[in-house]
């Protein structure tokens, strides 16, 4: 039980864009000195780990959600919103820098993870986030692969590794479904690839 809490922590939503970023500065080539980075990567630590956290804490404190964990679909649709709203402008800002559209594509493709993620709330189906964002991560890779013509094979077959263990986590925990896991990893992995192919 330990094991999978544990993977669950350190693979958590929250933390997997960061972690995502700073993997594409180490293999993508770019003009960015130390401080840009440290600046960018500050950007996405406040808005995609920082202020979702702040974000629960309220609704917390609001008797909005139960629980940090929000467990029921009706306590995630309104923190599942204001995630959509920030990633998308995250993309935005992003997206307008020179030399940064990959990360504007990650993000934009993150914010239509979460709306399919709040689609399916109308079958009563609580598609799995955790999967979701690692299954964006693998497509994001695979996407940069197409653009610079570069193989990043060896984090693609670790993220997919790391994914099985996580959705494993997920379902011995019973927080949710196997169908759950699937179609949150599912409509993470095609959502860059149809950010890419649209943008």
């Amino acid at each position: 039980m330990k094991f999978h809490k544990f993977i669950s922590v350190i693979l958590h939503p929250i933390v997997i864009p960061t972690i995502g970023v700073m993997l594409y500065f180490l293999l993508i080539q770019n003009s960015f000195g130390s401080n840009q980075k440290l600046a960018i990567l500050g950007l996405i630590f406040v808005t995609t780990y920082l202020i979702p956290l702040f974000v629960l804490i309220l609704f917390k404190k609001l008797k909005l959600i139960k629980s940090f964990k929000a467990e029921s679909i009706s306590e995630r649709k309104i923190p599942i919103i204001v995630m959509i709203v920030l990633f998308y402008l995250l993309g935005n800002t992003l997206q307008g820098i020179p030399n940064l559209r990959d990360l504007g594509l990650l993000f934009y493709a993150t914010s239509l993870g979460l709306v399919f993620i709040y689609l399916f709330f109308a079958f009563k189906i609580k598609a799995s986030i955790h999967l979701l964002s690692i299954g964006i991560s693998i497509g994001f890779f695979m996407v940069l692969g197409i653009i610079y013509s570069q193989s990043f094979l060896i984090v693609i077959v670790i993220a997919f590794i790391l994914s099985g263990l996580l959705g494993s986590a997920r379902l011995h925990l019973k927080a949710h479904k196997p169908k759950e896991v699937y179609l949150g990893f599912l409509f993470g992995f095609i959502s860059p690839f149809i950010l890419y192919y649209i943008l």
